[in-house]
């Protein structure tokens, strides 16, 4: 179960993967395999859409999720199953209508907890009580079907934290995986990275603000920074990439929307990788960047503190000025940036493969199975 697979983002890699070796059928809302990874097209899966009245008149972020909730909250899964695999938040509602519902729960919706406030700032007078009234509205219904639920597993422990918080229930811990095979070291074009999905709470502005403040420090106006990722139709979203973009800071490159293969192809020439989210979840860029050979520049926040290994496999920083020190530091010692590369790269293939992965989360699915009816 998944509200939506139209993008290319962490949680849906690890759908992909789950979906592939269980040879699963997917139930999700909205489908487009253009904009996702290509190779859901070559599995079984079934748009289930049902009508909400009105929830064209409401803006878009209250319409989704409108459409969303409703329409997992009335699912009942007719076929035989062993277990419902749900995700990206409503989807384990699904609960309400079935049983045996294994939750991977990627956050606990993060603009109805932990930034709220944050996300309300930008918002109207109007929208303020709109969406005021669908978050009350999410957390009763929330709290009654979490409770339920056979059993909650989780990318973190950053986010199992989150899960105790808001839902005071408890969570295994399966950290996603990835295939390294995938990922090289293919040399340095002068270019710093940031690879991720263009919205406010990635921060792509901290990283643009952390060059400039590198290029006041060095006089290096050769070198460019390449932000990559997705970017969605939201308005919120394409608010933010307008700011971005009249920040003016020159070598900036904006590349949105690239496949699979292109992203890998801009790791792999990088000088080293910047990443800089709010309290992210898990974070795969940090594994992708160690898997392409690359040091890891990232805020000292969130899940990455779990994966980057400090000086071995990359950097943790806590402000913009450190963060364009790191970078000063990266291009004057290519040597340490190689010795970093090397040992990220090791440290993923030992603790972050997919064997890794489905070894846990067969053990908690089995007692999913095995629970009574």
């Amino acid at each position: 179960m998944q509200p939506y697979l139209n993008l290319r983002g962490g949680a849906e890699r690890v759908i992909l993967k789950i979906a592939q070796h269980y040879d699963a059928k997917i139930y999700t809302t909205e489908f487009s395999k253009e904009t996702t990874f290509p190779e859901f097209g070559d599995l079984d899966i079934e748009v289930i859409s049902r009508d909400v009245p009105l929830a064209d008149k409401l803006p878009y972020r209250a319409s989704q999720g409108l459409r969303y909730g409703y329409n997992f909250y009335n699912f009942k899964v007719n076929e035989d199953y062993d277990i419902i695999n749900a995700h990206i938040s409503p989807s384990e509602w699904s609960r309400h209508k079935n049983k045996r519902v294994l939750w991977y729960c990627h956050t606990p919706p993060r603009e109805v907890y932990d930034l709220y406030y944050e996300r309300m700032k930008n918002r109207s007078y109007k929208e303020k009580v709109l969406y005021a009234a669908f978050t009350n509205a999410y957390k009763l219904m929330a709290g009654r079907i979490v409770k339920d639920i056979e059993e909650i597993a989780t990318n973190s422990k950053n986010t199992k934290i989150r899960i105790k918080k808001y839902f005071d229930r408890d969570a295994t811990v399966i950290n996603p995986a990835l295939d390294c095979s995938g990922y090289s070291n293919s040399g340095d074009n002068d270019y710093f990275l940031y690879p991720s999905r263009i919205l406010a709470n990635k921060r792509q502005d901290y990283v643009i603000d952390a060059f400039a403040r590198y290029q006041k420090k060095t006089k290096d106006y050769r070198r460019k920074l390449y932000i990559v990722g997705t970017l969605s139709k939201d308005s919120e979203h394409q608010a933010y990439f307008e700011k971005l973009k009249r920040m003016h800071v020159k070598n900036v490159v904006f590349k949105a929307n690239v496949d699979d293969k292109v992203l890998r192809g801009f790791y792999s020439r990088s000088t080293a990788v910047l990443f800089a989210a709010v309290n992210e979840d898990f974070g795969y860029v940090p594994l992708e960047s160690m898997a392409s050979s690359k040091p890891i520049i990232s805020v000292d926040d969130g899940g990455p503190r779990e994966t980057i290994i400090e000086d071995r496999t990359g950097f943790l920083v806590k402000s913009s000025e450190e963060m364009a020190e790191r970078m000063k530091f990266i291009v004057e010692h290519p040597k340490d940036a190689e010795r970093m590369g090397a040992e990220g790269r090791r440290h993923v293939e030992k603790r972050y493969s997919w064997n890794v992965f489905f070894r846990k989360f067969d053990a908690v699915a089995r007692r999913v199975a095995a629970a009574k009816n």
